[in-house]
């Protein structure tokens, strides 16, 4: 869990259009920097897949084998595709599909292998979900591909990042840009380019910031949402941002505050779009 913020909050953007709910906090640590409607509950798309991607990684290998569903094969949506029904894949290619590319299809077949059913699995996600103390946290999808009934907080999804890169096998694939692993299709190899933009693209005015990670989603219902996470001058702050109108500068804009506040960064102009 995150420590109680402490007011006043050491970071104070001004934000034109601010997210519907967000926070910035500090990954090592759990404080809260800045805070938007933190505990508000909304629906997370493919934020979902952090608690999926936590679950299979504390349980399953990367050698295990995962027979794939003809209802995986054929899950809709960000999908690697692929997926061969009825036969038997290597469980590492799923995985790093589910972190890097949002697989929706890899995360009802991971789903399927660890609890035998989607529903078994949420079951479990919400239990994990109470042990973590993650109050306004609900899970009714492995994948966040159905809004309904599948939500959380900022609060909450901060958590869950502390969680997902305590897990080095988490954290190696969530800052890998590109992958290529062997599966058994045709060419032999997945190709997987990581669809978080900050990881390839870098975050706008944070000089020597190195991203590493987490999670994008968006659906309809939630609207643009990233979990974003980087490390700058021995520091790793994190941000979450919820129904964003603008991700691409607000993102990288709560980051530099956050470093600039940590003494790691040149103090923010007032001046930029994003922080009017």
């Amino acid at each position: 869990a995150l420590e109680p913020a402490t007011l006043p909050l050491p970071v104070k953007p001004r934000l034109k259009r601010p997210p519907a709910a967000g926070v910035l906090f500090d990954v090592d640590s759990g404080e809260v920097l800045w805070q938007r409607k933190p505990t508000d509950e909304r629906p997370i798309a493919s934020l979902t897949k952090m608690m999926t991607a936590l679950l299979i990684a504390e349980r399953a290998a990367p050698t295990d084998r995962v027979k794939v569903s003809r209802k995986a094969a054929h899950a809709p949506g960000s999908a690697t595709g692929v997926l061969p029904a009825g036969k038997p894949v290597p469980l590492g290619p799923l995985f790093k599909a589910l972190m890097m590319i949002s697989a929706n299809d890899a995360a009802v077949a991971l789903a399927e292998h660890d609890s035998g059913s989607t529903a078994g699995f949420v079951a479990r996600m919400n239990e994990r979900a109470r042990s973590m103390g993650l109050a306004c946290t609900r899970f009714s999808t492995p994948n966040g591909l159905k809004d309904r009934d599948n939500r959380s907080c900022a609060l909450d999804l901060a958590a869950l990042a502390r969680a997902d890169l305590a897990n080095p096998r988490i954290a190696a694939i969530a800052r890998t840009r590109y992958a290529k692993p062997p599966f058994p299709i045709k060419g032999r190899r997945l190709h997987l380019a990581n669809n978080h933009y900050f990881l390839s693209h870098g975050l706008r005015r944070v000089d020597g910031a190195r991203v590493t990670g987490l999670k994008t989603g968006w659906t309809d219902g939630a609207g643009r949402c990233y979990v974003t996470t980087a490390e700058l001058g021995g520091r790793h702050l994190g941000v979450v941002v919820l129904d964003s109108p603008d991700p691409i500068r607000q993102v990288p804009a709560l980051l530099r505050a956050g470093f600039a506040a940590a003494g790691v960064a040149p103090e923010p102009d007032r001046g930029p779009p994003e922080m009017r």
